[in-house]
Protein backbone atom coordinates (compact mmCIF):
# COMPACT_ATOMS: atom_id res chain seq x y z
CA UNK A 1 0.00 0.00 0.00
CA UNK A 2 1.37 3.46 -0.92
CA UNK A 3 0.57 7.18 0.20
CA UNK A 4 -0.42 8.51 -3.14
CA UNK A 5 -1.57 12.17 -3.36
CA UNK A 6 -4.35 13.30 -6.23
CA UNK A 7 -4.18 16.46 -7.42
CA UNK A 8 -7.35 17.91 -9.21
CA UNK A 9 -10.69 16.26 -8.74
CA UNK A 10 -12.65 17.27 -12.04
CA UNK A 11 -14.77 15.53 -14.49
CA UNK A 12 -11.86 12.91 -14.65
CA UNK A 13 -9.70 13.03 -11.60
CA UNK A 14 -12.70 12.59 -9.42
CA UNK A 15 -13.65 9.14 -11.12
CA UNK A 16 -10.14 7.95 -11.30
CA UNK A 17 -8.88 9.25 -7.52
CA UNK A 18 -11.90 6.66 -6.96
CA UNK A 19 -10.32 4.02 -8.03
CA UNK A 20 -7.08 4.41 -6.16
CA UNK A 21 -8.82 4.22 -3.01
CA UNK A 22 -11.29 1.36 -3.61
CA UNK A 23 -9.31 -1.22 -5.94
CA UNK A 24 -5.55 -0.31 -4.48
CA UNK A 25 -6.63 0.49 -1.27
CA UNK A 26 -3.73 2.70 -0.88
CA UNK A 27 -3.51 5.89 1.68
CA UNK A 28 -4.75 9.09 -0.22
CA UNK A 29 -4.75 12.49 0.11
CA UNK A 30 -6.57 14.76 -2.39
CA UNK A 31 -6.14 18.60 -3.21
CA UNK A 32 -9.24 20.14 -5.25
CA UNK A 33 -8.80 24.34 -6.24
CA UNK A 34 -12.56 24.10 -4.90
CA UNK A 35 -12.27 22.43 -1.43
CA UNK A 36 -15.75 21.34 -1.78
CA UNK A 37 -15.02 19.45 -4.49
CA UNK A 38 -12.91 17.39 -2.77
CA UNK A 39 -14.52 17.18 0.80
CA UNK A 40 -17.39 16.03 -0.81
CA UNK A 41 -14.71 13.49 -2.37
CA UNK A 42 -13.76 11.97 0.94
CA UNK A 43 -17.28 12.47 2.27
CA UNK A 44 -18.49 9.80 -0.39
CA UNK A 45 -15.63 7.10 -0.28
CA UNK A 46 -15.82 7.29 3.62
CA UNK A 47 -12.17 7.71 3.27
CA UNK A 48 -9.10 9.64 2.40
CA UNK A 49 -8.01 13.36 3.52
CA UNK A 50 -8.27 16.68 2.48
CA UNK A 51 -5.16 18.81 1.94
CA UNK A 52 -5.45 22.73 1.71
CA UNK A 53 -2.27 23.11 -0.84
CA UNK A 54 -0.80 21.00 -3.33
CA UNK A 55 2.39 20.86 -1.04
CA UNK A 56 0.42 19.64 1.94
CA UNK A 57 -0.99 16.55 -0.32
CA UNK A 58 2.43 15.66 -1.89
CA UNK A 59 4.03 15.87 1.49
CA UNK A 60 5.50 12.12 2.29
CA UNK A 61 3.87 10.52 -0.62
CA UNK A 62 5.96 8.04 -2.21
CA UNK A 63 3.09 8.69 -5.62
CA UNK A 64 1.53 12.13 -6.87
CA UNK A 65 -1.18 11.88 -9.05
CA UNK A 66 -2.29 14.79 -11.11
CA UNK A 67 -5.39 16.30 -13.40
CA UNK A 68 -5.81 19.74 -14.24
CA UNK A 69 -6.55 22.00 -17.02
CA UNK A 70 -3.83 22.94 -18.79
CA UNK A 71 0.12 24.43 -19.02
CA UNK A 72 -0.60 26.76 -16.39
CA UNK A 73 -2.61 25.37 -13.85
CA UNK A 74 -0.21 22.28 -13.90
CA UNK A 75 3.18 25.11 -13.00
CA UNK A 76 0.83 26.28 -10.77
CA UNK A 77 -0.03 23.31 -8.76
CA UNK A 78 3.57 21.91 -9.47
CA UNK A 79 6.67 24.50 -9.23
CA UNK A 80 4.12 27.34 -7.95
CA UNK A 81 3.69 29.26 -4.64
CA UNK A 82 2.69 25.86 -2.39
CA UNK A 83 2.97 23.49 -5.51
CA UNK A 84 3.81 19.66 -5.24
CA UNK A 85 7.45 20.26 -5.95
CA UNK A 86 7.87 22.11 -2.83
CA UNK A 87 7.40 19.18 -0.52
CA UNK A 88 8.17 16.37 -2.78
CA UNK A 89 10.77 13.76 -1.05
CA UNK A 90 13.40 12.46 -2.90
CA UNK A 91 12.78 9.50 -5.16
CA UNK A 92 9.09 10.11 -5.28
CA UNK A 93 7.18 10.04 -8.01
CA UNK A 94 5.03 13.16 -9.74
CA UNK A 95 2.24 11.42 -12.91
CA UNK A 96 0.77 13.97 -14.85
CA UNK A 97 -2.54 13.18 -16.06
CA UNK A 98 -3.28 16.88 -17.57
CA UNK A 99 -3.24 16.93 -21.15
CA UNK A 100 -0.58 19.62 -22.00
CA UNK A 101 1.78 20.46 -24.47
CA UNK A 102 5.35 18.20 -24.47
CA UNK A 103 7.58 21.96 -23.59
CA UNK A 104 5.63 21.77 -20.69
CA UNK A 105 6.16 17.95 -19.45
CA UNK A 106 9.99 18.92 -20.53
CA UNK A 107 10.67 21.51 -18.34
CA UNK A 108 8.62 19.87 -14.87
CA UNK A 109 10.73 15.98 -16.15
CA UNK A 110 14.17 18.63 -15.97
CA UNK A 111 12.69 20.31 -12.28
CA UNK A 112 12.08 17.28 -10.77
CA UNK A 113 15.39 15.30 -11.85
CA UNK A 114 17.00 18.95 -10.52
CA UNK A 115 14.94 17.78 -7.59
CA UNK A 116 15.71 14.34 -7.06
CA UNK A 117 12.78 13.05 -7.78
CA UNK A 118 10.50 11.63 -10.80
CA UNK A 119 8.00 13.33 -13.38
CA UNK A 120 6.00 11.54 -16.03
CA UNK A 121 3.93 13.01 -18.28
CA UNK A 122 0.61 10.38 -18.52
CA UNK A 123 -2.18 11.96 -20.45
CA UNK A 124 -5.17 9.66 -20.77
CA UNK A 125 -7.88 8.69 -23.44
CA UNK A 126 -11.44 7.12 -22.90
CA UNK A 127 -13.40 10.07 -21.83
CA UNK A 128 -15.39 10.80 -18.56
CA UNK A 129 -16.90 7.37 -19.05
CA UNK A 130 -13.45 5.18 -19.54
CA UNK A 131 -12.49 7.12 -15.89
CA UNK A 132 -15.52 6.19 -14.35
CA UNK A 133 -15.11 2.37 -15.39
CA UNK A 134 -11.46 2.25 -15.04
CA UNK A 135 -10.93 1.28 -18.61
CA UNK A 136 -8.30 4.49 -19.52
CA UNK A 137 -5.86 4.20 -21.77
CA UNK A 138 -2.61 5.82 -20.45
CA UNK A 139 0.42 6.91 -22.76
CA UNK A 140 3.34 7.83 -20.65
CA UNK A 141 6.65 9.96 -21.30
CA UNK A 142 9.60 9.84 -18.93
CA UNK A 143 11.92 7.63 -17.56
CA UNK A 144 11.49 3.56 -17.22
CA UNK A 145 12.05 3.16 -13.49
CA UNK A 146 9.56 5.18 -11.97
CA UNK A 147 7.14 4.52 -14.78
CA UNK A 148 7.12 0.54 -13.50
CA UNK A 149 7.03 1.86 -9.62
CA UNK A 150 3.87 3.72 -10.75
CA UNK A 151 2.31 2.06 -13.38
CA UNK A 152 0.47 -0.87 -10.67
CA UNK A 153 -1.35 2.56 -9.88
CA UNK A 154 -2.23 3.70 -12.92
CA UNK A 155 -3.65 0.29 -13.48
CA UNK A 156 -6.50 0.85 -10.79
CA UNK A 157 -7.83 3.38 -13.19
CA UNK A 158 -6.45 1.84 -16.22
CA UNK A 159 -6.77 -0.94 -18.64
CA UNK A 160 -3.93 -0.29 -20.62
CA UNK A 161 -0.91 1.96 -19.72
CA UNK A 162 2.68 1.90 -21.88
CA UNK A 163 5.62 3.84 -21.82
CA UNK A 164 5.82 5.46 -25.36
CA UNK A 165 8.96 7.42 -24.74
CA UNK A 166 11.66 10.16 -22.90
CA UNK A 167 10.01 13.00 -21.63
CA UNK A 168 7.30 14.67 -24.02
CA UNK A 169 6.66 11.44 -25.33
CA UNK A 170 3.33 10.94 -23.46
CA UNK A 171 2.07 14.50 -24.49
CA UNK A 172 3.09 14.24 -28.02
CA UNK A 173 1.42 10.62 -28.39
CA UNK A 174 -1.98 11.99 -26.95
CA UNK A 175 -1.81 14.29 -30.11
CA UNK A 176 -1.30 11.91 -32.16
CA UNK A 177 -4.73 10.56 -30.31
CA UNK A 178 -6.90 13.69 -30.94
CA UNK A 179 -5.74 14.22 -34.70
CA UNK A 180 -6.53 10.60 -35.28
CA UNK A 181 -10.08 10.98 -33.89
CA UNK A 182 -10.93 14.72 -35.08
CA UNK A 183 -10.55 13.55 -38.67
CA UNK A 184 -12.20 10.60 -37.69
CA UNK A 185 -15.71 12.04 -36.14
CA UNK A 186 -15.84 14.16 -38.98
CA UNK A 187 -15.52 11.69 -41.43
CA UNK A 188 -18.38 9.56 -39.91
CA UNK A 189 -20.29 12.74 -39.23
CA UNK A 190 -20.39 13.20 -43.09
CA UNK A 191 -20.70 9.76 -43.52
CA UNK A 192 -24.20 9.17 -41.07
CA UNK A 193 -25.30 12.65 -42.42
CA UNK A 194 -24.97 11.47 -45.78
CA UNK A 195 -26.84 7.97 -45.31
CA UNK A 196 -29.74 10.07 -43.84
CA UNK A 197 -29.93 11.97 -46.72
CA UNK A 198 -30.25 8.78 -48.85
CA UNK A 199 -33.15 7.44 -47.14
CA UNK A 200 -30.96 4.22 -45.75
CA UNK A 201 -31.23 2.39 -42.88
CA UNK A 202 -28.81 3.48 -40.88
CA UNK A 203 -28.75 1.01 -38.64
CA UNK A 204 -28.20 -1.81 -41.04
CA UNK A 205 -26.01 0.22 -42.64
CA UNK A 206 -24.06 0.64 -39.81
CA UNK A 207 -24.17 -2.99 -38.88
CA UNK A 208 -22.60 -4.02 -42.28
CA UNK A 209 -19.69 -1.15 -42.87
CA UNK A 210 -18.91 -1.92 -39.12
CA UNK A 211 -17.75 -5.11 -40.35
CA UNK A 212 -15.40 -3.64 -42.87
CA UNK A 213 -12.59 -1.79 -43.36
CA UNK A 214 -14.96 1.40 -42.10
CA UNK A 215 -14.96 -0.08 -38.57
CA UNK A 216 -13.59 1.82 -35.36
CA UNK A 217 -14.42 2.39 -31.72
CA UNK A 218 -16.52 5.98 -32.51
CA UNK A 219 -18.85 4.10 -35.24
CA UNK A 220 -19.76 1.73 -33.10
CA UNK A 221 -20.19 3.19 -29.70
CA UNK A 222 -21.43 7.21 -31.36
CA UNK A 223 -23.55 6.21 -34.21
CA UNK A 224 -26.68 6.01 -32.60
CA UNK A 225 -26.50 9.00 -30.50
CA UNK A 226 -25.30 11.28 -33.24
CA UNK A 227 -27.90 9.88 -35.56
CA UNK A 228 -30.50 11.06 -32.58
CA UNK A 229 -28.59 14.32 -32.10
CA UNK A 230 -27.32 13.50 -28.70
CA UNK A 231 -24.57 15.02 -27.54
CA UNK A 232 -24.08 15.15 -23.48
CA UNK A 233 -21.94 11.27 -23.54
CA UNK A 234 -18.27 12.33 -23.61
CA UNK A 235 -15.71 14.58 -23.94
CA UNK A 236 -16.69 18.07 -24.28
CA UNK A 237 -15.80 20.31 -27.58
CA UNK A 238 -14.20 23.19 -25.18
CA UNK A 239 -11.57 20.42 -24.26
CA UNK A 240 -11.22 19.01 -27.58
CA UNK A 241 -10.57 23.23 -28.69
CA UNK A 242 -7.74 22.83 -26.18
CA UNK A 243 -6.31 19.60 -27.15
CA UNK A 244 -6.39 20.30 -31.03
CA UNK A 245 -4.83 24.05 -30.61
CA UNK A 246 -2.18 22.28 -28.77
CA UNK A 247 -1.47 19.81 -31.34
CA UNK A 248 -1.38 22.55 -34.04
CA UNK A 249 1.08 24.78 -31.65
CA UNK A 250 3.38 21.86 -31.83
CA UNK A 251 2.93 21.28 -35.66
CA UNK A 252 3.92 24.61 -35.96
CA UNK A 253 7.30 23.61 -34.09
CA UNK A 254 7.96 20.26 -35.80
CA UNK A 255 7.13 21.42 -39.14
CA UNK A 256 3.86 18.73 -39.47
CA UNK A 257 1.16 19.52 -41.86
CA UNK A 258 -2.20 19.47 -40.41
CA UNK A 259 -4.36 20.37 -43.04
CA UNK A 260 -7.57 18.14 -41.86
CA UNK A 261 -7.32 18.93 -37.93
CA UNK A 262 -7.01 22.71 -38.71
CA UNK A 263 -10.33 22.90 -40.48
CA UNK A 264 -11.77 20.23 -38.06
CA UNK A 265 -10.76 22.92 -35.42
CA UNK A 266 -12.83 25.53 -36.99
CA UNK A 267 -15.91 22.99 -37.60
CA UNK A 268 -15.90 22.58 -33.43
CA UNK A 269 -15.31 26.36 -33.32
CA UNK A 270 -18.92 26.49 -35.48
CA UNK A 271 -20.26 24.17 -32.75
CA UNK A 272 -19.57 26.42 -29.91
CA UNK A 273 -21.29 29.25 -31.64
CA UNK A 274 -24.43 27.00 -31.79
CA UNK A 275 -23.90 26.81 -28.35
CA UNK A 276 -22.40 23.36 -28.38
CA UNK A 277 -19.48 24.13 -26.20
CA UNK A 278 -20.35 21.06 -23.56
CA UNK A 279 -21.81 18.68 -26.16
CA UNK A 280 -19.59 15.98 -26.59
CA UNK A 281 -16.81 15.24 -29.54
CA UNK A 282 -19.22 13.58 -31.84
CA UNK A 283 -22.09 16.92 -32.05
CA UNK A 284 -19.80 17.89 -35.29
CA UNK A 285 -22.67 16.32 -36.97
CA UNK A 286 -24.97 19.16 -35.49
CA UNK A 287 -23.12 21.22 -38.35
CA UNK A 288 -24.17 19.46 -41.12
CA UNK A 289 -27.69 18.54 -39.57
CA UNK A 290 -28.28 22.90 -39.55
CA UNK A 291 -26.88 22.84 -43.11
CA UNK A 292 -29.53 20.31 -44.23
CA UNK A 293 -32.25 22.65 -42.28
CA UNK A 294 -31.11 25.52 -43.82
CA UNK A 295 -31.48 29.02 -42.37
CA UNK A 296 -34.71 29.56 -39.87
Amino acid sequence: MAKVAWIGLGVMGYPMAGHVLKVGGHDVVVYNRSRAKAEAWVGEHGAGRVATTPAEAADGADIVLCCVGNDDDLREVTTGKDGAFQSLAAGAVFVDHTTASAEVARELHKTAHDQGFAFLDAPVSGGQSGAKSGTLTVMVGGDEPPFVRAKPVILHYARAANLVGPSGSGQLTKMVNQIAIAGLLQGLSEAINFAQRSGLDLELVMDTISKGAAQSWQLENQWRTMNEGHFDFGFAVDLMRKDLAICLEEARRNGAALPVTALVDEFYADVQNMGGNRWDTSSLIARLSAHDRGPD
